[in-house]
């Protein structure tokens, strides 16, 4: 893989980043704007910017766990799978993000490669008796620009009956399976997700397909003219490794948001995200790391960020049942203590009525589950796994 990468934002030719044997580097053009910078913590400067591992919004949308594996296994015979490689890969086809890396060498691969694109409703009412999600991985592994350790793929939404050439413009799903790991890992989203859509928190667009095995959901980074939106995980934000997503606390999250936002955008965004952090602990999602929060901009010298819509809420604790909080929440990280410690957090992000807040989603949650009876039928021991850590909360403000 080469050592150098060019790096571009829809505002123009940012810069480039090298690897080296002393760690990695980025350099800005001598003429980059200002508004070309890559990142809220990396503004437009003559010095470089050096760091050991890949600089946190490099780091932000590489590809884990099992999209990492097919990618190893793809890729073996033909290239070195190294942290450049697959920066490349993943900041060149369609990237979470307006921050799109490239090289010639992956250039050229891409170029090879076929990516016509998917109906979404084809996709939702598939009855075939081959895994679709397994051949959509296949078809789509090399557009590997989002980041996570649970199976998923970015396809390309194919909405006219000529065939899409892959161009920035185009209007990406992301698919997820929890495949044989993770049993009724999509219905646990749906009905996760459906509880915050539920309650008013912001949500991107999502579907379950009718076979109940693959959550779909389109991407929140782009505008309606499908530009590329500044986004960055607070990982990134907080100058982190993907792989120190679990430290700090949900308070270091909030502190970031005082830090980024706009003014005009601050309380929304602390009450967001204090209903997010409530609701995960209401549900029981110990998943709900930095990676999982992130901020939209439109350009980094606008000051305009604001907290992202919620994505990737489920229920862990049918999966690992003695998990706890991704993240510390007041001094602790117990899903059965979070009753209490979620009044002090009120306080940190100034929400004035948080039992009200909670009662609100408590009662979100029984009215979507009264009303996908057969979808509890079908996944019981994820229903049982949310009622289970929501119980504690029904005795205390209920």
């Amino acid at each position: 893989m080469t050592a150098v990468l060019h790096v571009t934002t829809p505002e123009g030719d940012s810069g480039k980043i090298l690897s080296s044997a002393g760690g990695y580097l980025f350099r800005y053009h001598e003429k980059a704007k200002a508004q070309a910078a890559i990142s809220l913590l990396m503004p437009v400067r003559m010095d470089e910017y050096r760091h050991r591992e890949l600089h946190p919004i490099f780091q932000m949308n590489l590809p884990e766990g099992y999209v990492l594996e097919q990618l190893r296994n793809r890729l073996a015979k033909v290239a070195n799978v190294d942290p450049m490689l697959l920066l490349a890969l993943s900041g060149s086809s369609s990237p979470i993000g307006r921050v799109a890396v490239s090289s010639p060498e992956v250039d050229a691969l891409l170029q090879r490669q076929q990516f016509p694109g998917e109906r979404l409703q084809e996709i939702l009412a598939w009855d075939g008796a081959e895994d679709i999600f397994a051949g959509l991985v296949d078809r789509y592994i090399l557009r590997a620009g989002i980041s996570g350790v649970q199976p998923k793929v970015l396809v390309p939404e194919h909405q006219d009956s000529s065939p899409q050439r892959f161009t920035s413009k185009t209007s990406d799903l992301i698919i997820k399976s929890g495949r044989d790991e993770f049993p009724g890992l999509a219905i646990n989203e749906f009905l996760c997700m459906s509880v915050a859509r539920e309650t008013g928190i912001a949500v991107p667009e999502f579907y379950l397909s009718d076979n109940t095995k693959l959550f779909v959901m389109r991407r929140f980074d782009r505008d309606e003219q499908l530009n590329p939106i500044g986004f960055e995980d607070m990982a990134a934000l907080m100058g982190l490794a993907a792989e120190q997503k679990y430290s700090k606390s949900y308070s270091a999250i909030a502190k970031a948001i005082r830090l980024f936002c706009s003014p005009e955008q601050v309380q929304t965004s602390l009450a967001q995200l204090f209903a997010m952090v409530t609701l995960s602990c209401i549900v029981g999602n110990g998943d709900a790391h930095l990676k999982n929060f992130g901020l939209l901009y439109s350009n980094p010298t606008k000051r305009d960020a604001r907290l992202a819509p919620a994505y990737d809420i489920v229920n862990t604790t049918v999966y690992i049942p003695e998990d706890v909080l991704a993240l510390d929440l007041t001094g602790n990280k117990s899903l059965f203590a979070s009753r209490l410690g979620l009044l002090d957090f009120a306080q940190v992000c100034d929400v004035t009525q948080p039992e009200e807040v909670i009662r609100e989603q408590l009662q979100a949650l029984e009215q979507v589950l009264a009303r996908s009876t057969e979808l509890c039928e079908q996944a019981p021991h994820v229903v049982a796994a949310i009622r289970h850590c929501a119980d504690p909360f029904i005795k205390t403000f209920g």
